[in-house]
């Protein structure tokens, strides 16, 4: 721990703070946690090399039999259930190795990685390499089975180790996982999920509202150098420097994006008891908050009136400029409630912009299964 590392430490663990709080002051919070919920599901799967967006995800939302849709969304879907899982199951289950498998599962539920054997710790040698590398040409080689099997038994106890600062900590278990790599797919994603879920279990945040993928994408070529150099040479500092830097950077954005969530809501209201009183605009658009992209049958079914009703509200709001409609067809309508969702897109474009000299294109080469 030198001067920097301690200045890091300091300064992450108090960018943290200020987010915690905001999160404890936004109305209805809960709602919001479910956009950085869709975020991160989209930049952490990005990482590996999917390409849906998050309106991808919003529109599966809506319709799920939409056939413009990319074919690796349900990856993206499966990320949220994933985090959505987890935090639910930490209320019953402490992290452990049980949770990390369930939580796997969760995430490779999509019929075309049923081979990569969801829930379950790899029984055969894996490596991390470019496309087509063997285990001779690999970049990195993780533990073989027996001393994985080790190496987890190891890694679990040291989940349950409150002895270190818990950002220190939650950097130490995130290069750990991906070095031991227990999994033959979604290492890199379950190790990111990893990060959310110590915050919370060690009461660091009350609510998943840091989200590192943001920052990692950014990074991402040195995201993975950090990482080998850890192996290849045991420089854990320069690593947790880059962690630390990751969570401080993310921690400030995600504050200005909360509060510009808050003078948002706050205007909208503002506008629909103005132009249209209190009642059923208000409860609209408390729902948008939750769902960012609706139908008709949605606000019917959610605020429980008639579907002419329903339809007339969402006019109305059409006419304030809070909605708009994204099909432009005259069925099957989608309406967006895009001030909402375009502020978690421009804060992903900020920070890009700002690494912009980073080289952040190709991913790290995916493990593959040696028989």
């Amino acid at each position: 721990m030198d001067a920097e590392l301690t200045r890091l430490l300091s300064d992450a663990d108090r960018s943290l703070g200020r987010l915690d709080g905001i999160g404890s002051v936004l109305p209805n919070p809960d709602l919001f946690v479910a956009m950085y919920v869709r975020q991160e599901a989209v930049l952490s799967s990005q990482i590996e090399g999917t390409q849906s967006t998050l309106e991808d995800v919003l529109q599966f939302e809506v319709d799920a039999k939409g056939a413009d849709l990319p074919k690796d969304i349900e990856e993206v879907v499966n990320y949220v259930r994933a985090m959505n899982y987890g935090l639910k199951r930490l209320d019953e289950l402490p992290l452990s190795l049980r949770l990390i498998r369930e939580i796997h599962s969760e995430l490779l539920k999509a019929a075309r990685v049923a081979h990569r054997t969801p829930g379950e710790f790899r029984r055969t040698q894996n490596w991390i390499g470019a496309a087509g590398a063997d285990l001779s040409s690999a970049t990195f080689v993780p533990p073989p089975v027996p001393e994985m099997k080790e190496a987890l038994n190891k890694f679990e106890k040291f989940l349950h180790d409150d002895s270190l600062p818990v950002l220190i900590h939650c950097g130490l278990a995130h290069a750990q996982f991906e070095t031991i790599h227990p999994f033959l797919d979604g290492n890199g994603r379950v190790g990111r999920l990893l990060i959310t879920f110590l915050l919370c279990q060690r009461k660091t945040l009350h609510r998943p509202l840091l989200y590192l993928s943001h920052y990692l994408k950014a990074n991402r070529a040195e995201y993975y150098d950090r990482l080998m150099a850890i192996r290849s040479d045991g420089n854990w500092e320069a690593w947790l420097k880059f962690f630390l830097r990751g969570v401080y950077e993310v921690s400030g954005q995600a504050i200005e994006t909360a509060l510009q969530i808050f003078a948002l809501r706050e205007e909208h209201r503002k506008v629909i008891k103005k132009k249209m009183g209190s009642g059923s605009g208000l409860h609209l658009l408390d729902y948008l908050y939750e769902k960012p992209m609706i139908n008709i049958r949605m606000v019917e079914r959610r605020l429980k009136i008639s579907f002419v009703t329903a339809n007339k509200l969402v006019e109305q709001f059409i006419r304030l400029e809070i909605l708009k409609e994204t099909t432009g067809g005259q069925r099957n309508r989608r309406y967006e409630y895009s001030p909402y969702v375009a502020l978690f897109e421009s804060s992903t474009k900020k920070l890009e912009e700002e690494k912009s000299e980073v080289q952040t294109t190709g991913n790290e080469p995916s493990g593959n299964e040696s028989k």
